[in-house]
């Protein structure tokens, strides 16, 4: 069983890549192994009803290249030849693909790998540093990203290859700590009882969050999306707001410390995601921070540990990339993943 594609398997330009979350859906086109990735307008899964028929209206109607091969990223498990999306209703079916869009071969990744692909090589530009630390050249690093979902991924270093490392983190358990905690908590939607890390840490994460800080607060909730609190927090008329905004940080700090501590990432933890990019302009990186290193005993290795936020909204796509042009360098497991015509 290999676990990459070899140079006698390397993938035919041009090359589609897409990278298909609950909400939104990026595709370029990779021309040739040089070649900057040719972008396309950014475009909302609820605006079709199919991939095929987001690939076709946004890309292969616009272009008069014809796509051999393609690397999708997914926001979903794959396992079988249909693929549902955890937060979408689009079912990926990748031999139906390769004759309704005229391609020779589909590779489909988890959409945090991709994520973790992008980090192997993420430039300084495209990061934003918060707080201390000390990057280690080829020592693990793990991706979050808060967005429809909570998706995660490591990536570790072994055998000269990057080797992403995908699955369901953003379901594991989060608990209370403070006083603020415990009382909110008893407030929180769950799943079957549970508050998972994804039940905060989400655009409908921080909906919930401050739904929780009216209800102890005894006040109206008013705002019912995540951009109408962003808003509010931003021009600091809304105290629950506010603090939800700032709850979110230091919830996040706390997974991203505990993925770093499950990894051991002393080569950097990177968050990414649509909705913390929305928030920075309003957080105090510091809490965040001092969540991430609140890890006693081992606060003075979680010193140590860089902390990222990425600044590349493209940071999937440019991941795929990447993959595509020297897939011999990542140890990517494609058995079950690879659907050829």
């Amino acid at each position: 069983m290999s676990l990459t594609l070899d140079s006698g398997q390397a993938l035919k330009f041009p090359i589609l890549i897409g990278d298909i979350g609950g909400t939104n859906a990026r595709f370029a086109l990779l021309v040739d192994a040089f070649a900057e990735p040719k972008t396309f307008p950014v475009v909302k899964t609820a605006d079709f009803a199919t991939l095929d028929d987001a690939i076709q209206a946004t890309v292969l109607d616009k272009t008069s290249l014809q796509p051999k091969s393609a690397v999708l990223a997914v926001a979903g498990p794959i396992d079988g030849n249909e693929i549902p999306l955890t937060n979408c209703d689009w079912v990926v079916k990748p031999r139906g693909m390769l004759a309704t869009l005229g391609l020779g071969e589909i590779i489909v990744l988890n959409d945090f790998e991709a994520q973790a692909l992008a980090v192997s090589s993420l430039p300084e530009r495209s990061r934003q540093k918060i707080g201390g630390g000390t990057p280690h050249e080829g020592a693990s690093r793990v991706v979050v990203g808060p967005g429809t979902g909570l998706g995660v991924a490591g990536l570790v270093r072994a055998r000269k290859m990057w080797i992403p490392v995908a699955g369901e983190g953003g379901h594991i358990d989060i608990g209370p700590r403070s006083d603020r905690d415990f009382a909110i908590w008893p407030h929180l939607d769950t799943i079957e009882g549970r508050v998972s890390a994804e039940q905060v840490l989400c655009g409908r994460g921080l909906v919930n969050i401050y739904d929780a800080l009216c209800k102890v607060d005894g006040v109206a909730a008013t705002l019912t999306d995540p951009a109408e609190i962003t808003e509010a927090a931003s021009s600091r008329n809304n105290a629950q707001s506010s603090e939800a905004v700032e709850l979110f940080a230091t919830y996040l700090g706390r997974v991203a410390g505990d993925l770093a501590l499950i990894f051991m990432a002393r080569g950097g933890v990177y968050i990414g995601g649509g909705i913390f990019q929305r928030i920075i302009p309003i957080l105090k990186p510091e809490r965040l921070r001092e969540a991430f290193e609140d890890k006693a005993p081992h606060s003075a290795v979680m010193r140590d540990i860089p902390l990222y936020v990425i600044t590349e909204p493209l940071a999937a796509l440019s991941g795929l990339a990447t993959f595509a042009r020297t897939p011999r360098f990542f140890g990517i497991e494609t058995t079950g993943r690879r659907w050829t015509a």
